[in-house]
């Protein structure tokens, strides 16, 4: 479970769609362990292949220890609530920076797990903003995106001044 190097804020990587996975083979198993080493020593909560420049549809979750790791090949989301939420959100190869962006509230969304089987899961509040974030990541919609013109700015403007 090696740690893999974290592609940076402005890396064209971070705005590349990832392909889907077709081969359920102990490659994907060990990218499943690297991305769990790696999103523990960043540390985050959630982690795509995307974030080490590996273009497949792979996330890893991991809210809280207690609760254990969720790992979703090919995620989809089927079904977003109107009813939204707030919540400070960052990312692994932005670290230090956090700013509200607002999402629905609930969604319903289709994984496959490392064997390839197919399942459909419901999730509202933390767990969905995490796999909302994450899928698009996926999608080649890195957070900032979902920011105003002017809170985008500004905080890409004082993340650059911080790595300096």
């Amino acid at each position: 479970m090696p740690v893999r190097p974290i592609l940076r804020y402005p890396h064209p990587g971070l705005k590349t769609v990832c392909q889907p996975v077709t081969a359920f083979d102990a490659s994907l198993a060990a990218l499943a362990e690297d991305l769990l080493a790696t999103m523990r020593a960043a540390p985050g909560v959630g982690i795509t292949a995307a974030h080490i420049g590996v273009l497949l549809r792979v996330t890893v979750l991991e809210l809280d220890r207690a609760d254990g790791v969720r790992l979703y090949v090919n995620p989809q989301i089927t079904w977003r609530s109107q009813e939204t939420i707030s919540h400070a959100e960052g990312s692994v190869s932005m670290p230090g920076a956090t700013e509200e962006v607002t999402r629905p509230r609930a969604i319903r969304f289709r994984y496959q797990d490392a064997g390839g089987i197919v399942h459909e899961k419901a999730a509202e509040g933390f767990l969905a903003i995490c796999v909302q974030h994450e899928v698009d990541q996926l999608d080649g919609i890195f957070w900032l995106q979902r920011l105003s013109r002017l809170k985008r700015e500004r905080l890409v403007k004082k993340w650059e001044k911080n790595q300096g």
